[in-house]
């Protein structure tokens, strides 16, 4: 029987074959899903998708492109906004 924090699915199972030939279970972090736009709802562009501890160690250049509403708004739909703001 495993510890209890592996029986739950919060753990992602891996099956990995050992030199002796026996195949046993890793249990590995999930991967969080990529960051989506707020509005068209497309997977964002230039943010990586990995957990906290990963993103911590990456350079401010690697985190996040440099431009406002970067988490919310992919590319296309931040122009959109723009002239709407604009045109008020």
């Amino acid at each position: 029987m495993v510890e209890g924090k592996k029986r739950s699915r919060t753990l992602r199972r891996v099956k990995v074959k050992t030199p002796g030939g026996k195949t046993i279970t890793h249990y590995r972090i999930r991967k969080p899903g990529k960051p989506q736009c707020r509005d068209c709802g497309n997977y964002m562009h230039g943010i990586p998708h990995v957990i906290r501890s990963v993103l911590r160690g990456l350079t401010r250049s690697a985190k996040r492109p440099t431009r406002p509403y970067t988490n919310n708004l992919c590319g296309r739909c931040l122009r959109v906004h723009n002239e709407k703001k604009v045109m008020e």
